[in-house]
């Protein structure tokens, strides 16, 4: 019988992806939604990109400084449990081994097979700490400078998405017009950011994009809709 090599091809969506999806998706739509509802009160793309800079200034920063928070807060909950869960396999490495056994009794393990397992580990004090923190606590080592390296690229993603709808007021005179073609480009970028986003997680690459395309087009229409209700 011919041989096929087995290929597994699994994707572990990284902190970095996770960071540069939040990033991007807030960043194309916040600012598209802004320019279409400035558009709908003004003519004048000048306004419009004086207001859109301002908001990717002031989004970047408060989405890179949440990241940063949020990377810092897992940072510290982690040492924390860390500190906690060597402290009691110092203390009351009895209960410790009982969280073993319930660990591996989910696995359908014999008892004899259970107790080598916890033995075994119980000789080698880190080890056994890592793998409560895993399998127990459901908690991973943080990156070193996570913190940081979260906030940067949360905040370039969020400035690289929002001058994406942007753009055409650069280059059209009036805002009406710049509206139309920021529509045409920000819906195919946001397909096409939707879709990668989906072959990344696993989802339907169609499906994914379709459903950022509504939302980010529904924020825009909202916000156009009430500048124009508004300036009536």
């Amino acid at each position: 019988m011919p041989e096929y090599e087995h290929v597994e091809e699994h994707f572990q969506a990284s902190d970095t992806v996770r960071d540069i999806v939040i990033g991007m998706s807030d960043g194309l739509t916040v600012p598209f939604a802004l320019a279409a509802g400035l558009s709908g009160a003004v003519d004048s793309p000048v306004l419009v990109l004086a207001g859109g800079a301002a908001e990717i200034a002031a989004g970047s920063i408060a989405m890179g400084l949440g990241g940063y928070l949020a990377a810092k807060s897992d940072a510290e909950h982690y040492y924390s449990e860390l500190k906690r869960e060597y402290r009691e396999v110092e203390e009351v490495p009895e209960r410790e081994k009982d969280e073993v056994r319930d660990v591996f009794k989910a696995y359908d393990l014999k008892p004899e097979q259970i107790e080598a397992i916890v033995d075994k580990m119980a000789e080698n004090p880190d080890k056994w700490v890592d793998f409560m923190m895993k399998f127990e606590l459901g908690l991973e080592k943080p990156e070193k400078g996570r913190s940081l390296k979260s906030a940067l690229t949360i905040a370039l993603s969020y400035i690289v998405g929002g001058l994406i709808p942007l753009s055409p007021y650069f280059f059209v005179t009036r805002a009406s017009q710049a509206l139309l073609v920021s529509v045409l480009v920000t819906l195919v970028v946001l397909f096409i950011f939707g879709a990668v986003k989906g072959r990344f997680t696993g989802s339907n690459v169609w499906k994914s994009g379709l459903e950022t395309v509504v939302i980010g087009g529904l924020a825009a229409a909202a916000a156009f809709g009430l500048a124009r209700l508004l300036t009536k």
